[in-house]
């Protein structure tokens, strides 16, 4: 039941056909296309692109009545579409059809080419005309430009005491663009689009906020979640919009979390989602990113390596959302297991959400994401060959937060189709890039869920982190490939950290990279814009409102030895993206550095940065990884991965 759409490729980047497609606005101009070929009578087709599959995955063409399904390329001769034998278009003329459907964009240059074709009287109409409005394309000469469709979903709720805030940058800005704006779209649970609008964005690096509670009054809407469609106009650089989401509440203790981006593309599955402990739910939201209703039986989750699905027996109609308890439909799932999401491509990268069901922690919520399992991967033998040139290679770094305070859990997570094993170690480093511990998993299979807690490393090692009385660092998922077993590149982890005193808990993950080194390997180490290697760091820190302070942990992962220290500012923008402050730190190679907003900057900076405020982590020496999060006076916290432009 997975839809028939292209939605990204590792060679070729982003679809923007399904987009096109797909886009509220262009789904109903679509609907009227259809409902005048309907009454057209016999419809030819020509299907030049290839097209016509992804128009039919999305859009019900049953109304039209079909004369024939004709093609341009020899190759495509003999194809079914639409249940149609495909033809040469050289013998459209012979169709006796009173319209023609050309499946193209940008389609004069393809009408043109068969006007000589054409049945007689034929009336000709394109996908044309179903175009976004031209207020909204950023290259109007080229609709299926990906920068017309900088488009992504994000989940967003207000309800009862929960609320969600999304906050990002203008980083098109940095690229030269201009008169950058914001076409929002909010969808409730029914996939109703319950307001519509824009927001033009301040010239320059400004910050921006989008805050459910001022939606919600701004539009006198009723207690909605859903999820929020951001499409951005005349964006440079980057056809991917990128966000941090705060999800909180006001009475108290309950909520407070934060999550990335949601990943633009819809992915055949995902991976990474934790079954419950026993005393948790875990709730999937599902949350359709198309025009056209979730049948049915589309959507099923497993046991990581167990060939056994269970389907949701749910229709989610076009952007409605459902929030899937994990144990509908695997009832014994218990922490640590692991389970993959068969989503058939009918939604973007989805959040769930674990909440406690029992004692004094009942009712808090947290919220996370899993991530996009690859289909396109094989087993890479050279990688086993990287280490003398390579040093550690592929690695996963992440917080150990200071461990009087919390536990920190790493979660091996395959990420992969191929990974019928997982031969990895975790490697335990103080703030100083010194080896604290490490803890080989062995040739992990594919349905082992073996999670282990810093705590335990530690004891085991009988060591602290810390060498001046702090104890925290970071900790590396790595490939040991010492006793064989395979690997691909694609590297997965999930990090839970779990308060000693209270019980808020927050978990993130991600995937491993090549960091550091001027070596590359399939465009690793990673670089935000240009060609690999990336060896510098530009990271957005979203700041929390007062009382909240923002927390921020920079780890400088090296897979070879690289600059001794890192030279790192830490800059403090107002919402105007004017610089209030900057401070220079330095991290150790390998090592780590924690710190906090209201520690580095005093009240008096934090007053003028103002509520729209942020800060950019800026490094010209190295690549730095990040995590933020916010904490409370009362002790909730959150944590995620940061993001990069």
């Amino acid at each position: 039941m997975a839809l028939r759409i292209d939605t990204f490729s590792n060679q070729t980047g982003g679809n923007a056909l399904f987009k096109a497609l797909g886009h509220p606005l262009g789904a109903e101009r679509m609907a009227a296309l259809i409902a005048k070929l309907a009454k057209a009578g016999l419809v030819a087709i020509y299907d030049p692109l290839g097209f016509l599959p992804t128009v039919a995955a999305l859009h019900d063409l049953t109304p039209m009545k079909i004369a024939g399904v004709f093609v341009q390329d020899l190759a495509d001769l003999g194809q079914t579409r639409l249940d149609h034998a495909t033809q040469p278009v050289t013998d459209l003329k012979g169709a006796n059809a009173r319209a023609v459907l050309v499946a193209a964009f940008d389609a004069q240059r393809f009408v043109d080419h068969i006007r000589h074709l054409l049945p007689r009287g034929a009336e000709v109409l394109t996908l044309d005309e179903a175009r976004l409005p031209k207020e909204l394309l950023t290259v109007p000469q080229r609709y299926l430009d990906p920068l017309n469709f900088a488009t992504n979903f994000a989940f967003f709720r207000d309800q009862g005491a929960e609320h969600t805030r999304l906050t990002t940058v203008n980083y098109w800005s940095g690229y030269g663009a201009k008169s950058v704006k914001l076409w929002l779209a909010l969808f409730d649970e029914h996939g109703k689009r319950i307001a519509t609008w824009d927001e033009t964005l301040a010239e320059g690096v400004t910050g921006f906020a989008i805050d459910s509670r001022d939606i919600r009054k701004r539009f006198g809407l009723p207690e909605f979640t859903g999820q929020l469609l951001i499409h951005v106009v005349n964006g440079r650089g980057h056809d991917v919009v990128k966000y941090a989401l705060d999800t909180y509440s006001l009475n108290g203790a309950a909520t407070l979390s934060c999550t990335h981006d949601a990943n633009a593309w819809p992915s055949n599955l995902y991976a990474g989602l934790p079954a419950p402990r026993a005393d948790e739910r875990v709730v999937l939201w599902v949350q359709n990113s198309h025009c056209c209703p979730i049948p049915k039986r589309a959507v099923g989750l497993n046991l990581m390596g167990d060939q056994r699905i269970a389907w949701m027996e749910r229709e989610v109609p076009a952007f409605g959302s459902y929030a899937l308890d994990v144990a509908e439909l695997l009832p014994a799932a218990r922490w640590p297991q692991q389970i993959e999401i068969q989503a058939g491509k009918h939604f973007v990268r989805p959040r769930y959400e674990v909440i406690d069901t029992s004692g004094p922690r009942k009712g808090r919520r947290r919220i996370a994401h899993p991530n996009v399992e690859r289909e396109d991967l094989k087993p890479d033998a050279k990688i086993a060959e990287l280490g003398n040139l390579m040093g550690k290679g592929y690695l996963l770094p992440a917080p150990v937060l200071p461990v009087t305070q919390w536990r920190s859990t790493a979660l091996p997570t395959p990420m992969a189709t191929c990974q019928s094993e997982l031969p990895v170690m975790a490697v335990l480093y103080d703030k100083e890039g010194r080896e604290v511990a490490r803890h080989r998993f062995g040739r992990l299979q594919r349905t082992d869920s073996v999670a282990v807690e810093a705590d335990d490393l530690l004891r085991a090692a009988r060591a602290s982190l810390g060498q001046d009385g702090e104890d925290w660092g970071h900790m590396e998922l790595i490939y040991d490939l010492a006793e064989g077993g395979a690997a691909d590149g694609w590297l997965h982890g999930l990090f839970r950290y779990e308060q000693r005193k209270g019980g808020h808990a927050a978990e993130t993950s991600f995937g491993a990279h090549i960091f550091n080194t001027v070596l590359t390997y399939k465009n690793e180490p990673q670089s935000y814009a240009g060609r690999a290697p990336g060896l510098s760091t530009r990271l957005f820190l979203r700041l929390g409102a007062e009382p909240m302070d923002t927390l921020c942990h920079l780890i400088y992962p090296a897979s070879t030895p690289w600059h001794g220290r890192s030279s790192t500012e830490l800059s403090l923008h107002d919402g105007a993206g004017n610089e209030i402050a900057k401070r220079a730190v330095e991290i150790a190679c390998g090592g780590s550095l924690l710190w906090r907003y209201r520690e580095r900057f005093d009240a008096k900076e934090r007053k003028s940065a103002g509520e729209r405020g942020y800060a950019v982590v800026r490094d010209a020496t190295c690549r730095l990884f990040g995590y933020h999060g916010l904490i409370a006076e009362d002790g909730r916290f959150s944590l995620d991965h940061m993001f990069g432009f």
